[in-house]
């Protein structure tokens, strides 16, 4: 499995999002991708409850611990690497989460356009 270059997009080093509860594709605390990352797991963003509810609500329970995939679940406040189409549907439905560009992966940007990520982002270590 070959992963693709840690790039944020802001076009620097690709910044940690989360270790406690550890997220990301690999689990790396990084939203790093690869080719077998078919969901892009490369948005790194602050959960809400009104999101949480909303993706529970359109089938991505991301609530519930899942133990056998390494799953803690996620709770309002934690930081996690969403799908950039999830992140995108998000927005569509008004729940969208804040961001860390800085954590955030460039190939979010293949789903997202950079505009519409700057304006629900935030300062990394500002939350």
């Amino acid at each position: 499995m070959k992963m693709h270059a840690s790039e944020n997009v802001l076009g620097g080093k690709l910044l940690p999002c989360s270790e406690d509860p550890l997220t990301g594709f690999f689990r790396d605390s990084c939203c790093n991708t690869s080719d077998e990352d078919h969901g892009s797991h490369t948005v790194c963003i602050q959960a809400t409850e009104a999101f949480l509810i909303s993706q529970k609500d359109s089938g991505n329970d991301l609530m519930t611990p899942r133990p056998e995939y390494q799953f803690p679940g996620v709770k309002p406040g934690e930081k996690w690497c969403l799908c950039a189409s999830r992140w995108l549907e998000a927005y569509r439905n008004g729940v969208a989460p804040m961001v860390f560009l800085e954590s955030t992966h460039k190939r979010a940007l293949e789903i997202i356009p950079l505009e519409t990520l700057e304006r629900f982002a935030v300062e990394t270590g500002s939350l």
